[in-house]
């Protein structure tokens, strides 16, 4: 699938400079950010997470 996106001028450069950095196509880093942010655990596991933590903070506390 390709997909289109209208950018600024700011960010256009500032994408172009960021893959000039890391040796890499603009597209490339971009499609890389997409993949990323699509490989990110939902909302719903996150806060399920932090709910665990928060309730066992003191257990691991001591286990450290």
């Amino acid at each position: 699938m390709k997909i289109s996106v209208e950018l600024t001028e700011t960010q256009r450069a500032a994408l172009a400079a960021t893959a000039e950095r890391l040796h890499v196509a603009p597209d490339e880093l971009a499609a890389a950010a997409i993949r990323d942010l699509l490989a990110q655990p939902g909302e719903d596991f996150t806060r399920a997470a932090e709910r665990v933590l928060e309730k066992n903070r003191e257990l691991y506390r001591r286990l450290a």
